[in-house]
């Protein structure tokens, strides 16, 4: 008997690919053969983001485009555009489910049985506006494609920035319960994944049962077989000392932040309703740098939100130009429905929020560059991933550091020493180095 197909997509966060994951174990252990998106499927599963316009326009386009190849595929679409964009959704030709976040991971259960597998012409909808606020478990575990396992520990978010839809996609702050976290982490390291990368909308505000996100740090750090751990995207006010300390002193928890500033300004960051200031954030990455010197550091920057004048673009501009950072995500303002942002009637003309995005994309270019170069001359500590690209195989330093060598066979999910010679603003090239008692010396850098 042939297995029907399925084939799932993400966009949007590092949040939304764990849960991916997890919507592809729940269909393997439901009967079907995942296939790579882009092939021929008997089932699409979408996984949507609503951050910006351009994510939202880019679901209906997928949905389109899947259709062409498979025009009888079975098409479900869930994520965030499914929660704030539900009534579209709907109106959107060739759509078959719709599930909400309440709902997200039970998907797999509302896809019918192959022999049932048929077009609909209104799609069923799992959906509510509210969404639970209690602590919550997964269903099970997923088999990450990744040699990096991503781990949801939290969801929601309670912060209500004026130009973030994610309050109303995901409801209000909940973590994952701490037991269930245990058996998950258990299970990958019996499996043999190396790294796991911890997510969550607003991880560091993670609290369960007298537990909080440093506390789990600690916990995490302890486990045996478990080499190392990546904290995603965090919000600058929940990062402390006691992170930091614990970023410094351990060998398993990777030196790397990914901390939003949004904006160099504190007029536009107060109208943004942020809760941090420029000098917080920068004393932050002071202190930060200072304990890590090694410190591989990611933010976010803001372009064009209502009100940013020329003057307060020029400071963003000035405030990650001195900061170290490794990299920049660089995203112009997209009005979001019902955010505070709708309100406020300055608006920066479009020709202006593209030459001050183009601006940034070419500093982002330029820090990429500079903090790869710093890495020339050094060993550092590869975790590879699978597969080969223009003859070379790919992994990622703790820092978070891209790196390329030279095709000399299967490298997949180990840990090797590399040095590297020459970089590029995208990853650097580096040759394995023969002794391996450098090992130690080098695991964090």
């Amino acid at each position: 008997m042939v297995m029907p197909r399925a084939s799932l997509h993400t966009l949007g966060c590092r949040l939304n690919q764990a849960e991916t994951s997890i919507l592809g174990e729940g269909l393997r252990r439901k009967g079907f053969e995942l296939v790579e998106f882009g092939q021929p499927t008997d089932v699409l599963v979408l996984n949507t983001c609503s951050v910006t316009e351009d994510a939202e326009r880019t679901s209906r386009y997928l949905i389109r485009k899947t259709l062409k190849h498979s025009p009888n595929a079975f098409i479900a679409v869930t994520g965030c555009y499914a929660q704030t964009g539900m009534e579209m959704l709907k109106r959107q030709a060739g759509v078959d489910l719709i599930v909400g976040h309440q709902f997200k991971l039970d998907l797999p259960a509302y896809i019918p049985p192959a022999h049932e597998l048929r077009k609909r012409s209104i799609p069923e909808v799992h959906y509510t506006k509210m969404i639970v606020r209690g602590d919550f478990d997964l269903p099970y575990f997923s088999e990450s494609d990744s040699t990096r396992a991503a781990v949801k520990v939290q969801d929601g978010c309670g912060a209500m920035c004026a130009f973030c839809i994610i309050p109303f996609a995901r409801g209000h702050e909940r973590s994952r319960r701490f037991d269930d976290i245990r058996r998950e982490v258990e299970s990958l390291t019996a499996r043999g994944y190396r790294e796991i990368v911890l997510t969550g909308v607003n991880i560091g505000r993670y609290a369960h049962d007298g537990l909080n996100f440093c506390m789990l740090l600690r916990w995490l750090d302890q486990q045996p077989g478990l080499e190392r751990i990546r904290i995603s995207s965090i919000e600058p006010t929940t990062v402390g000392e006691d992170m930091i300390d614990l970023l410094a002193s351990s060998t398993k928890l990777c030196p790397y932040l990914h901390i939003p500033l949004q904006s160099g300004d504190d007029q536009v960051l107060q109208a943004m309703n942020r809760r941090h200031t420029v000098k917080a954030y920068t004393k932050l990455i002071e202190t930060a740098l200072t304990k890590i010197p090694n410190l591989g550091l990611g933010t976010d920057l803001l372009v064009g939100f209502p009100g940013e004048t020329e003057t307060a673009f020029r400071n963003t501009v000035a405030a990650a130009t001195d900061l170290p950072f490794s990299y920049l995500h660089v995203f112009p303002y997209s009005s979001r429905p019902g955010t505070a942002a709708l309100r406020i009637k300055q608006r920066v003309p479009s020709a202006s929020v593209k030459k001050r995005t183009a601006l940034l994309l070419d500093l982002d270019h330029a820090k990429r560059l500079a903090f790869h170069n710093k890495q020339i001359g050094k060993t550092v500590s590869v975790l590879f991933e699978a597969g080969t690209r223009d003859s070379h195989r790919f992994g990622t330093t703790p820092n978070f550091t891209r790196v390329a060598v030279a095709d000399t066979g299967d490298l997949q999910n180990r840990i090797l020493p590399v040095t590297i010679t020459a970089a590029a603003d995208r990853f650097t090239f580096g040759h394995l180095t023969a002794s391996r008692h450098t090992h130690t010396a080098m695991a964090m850098l």
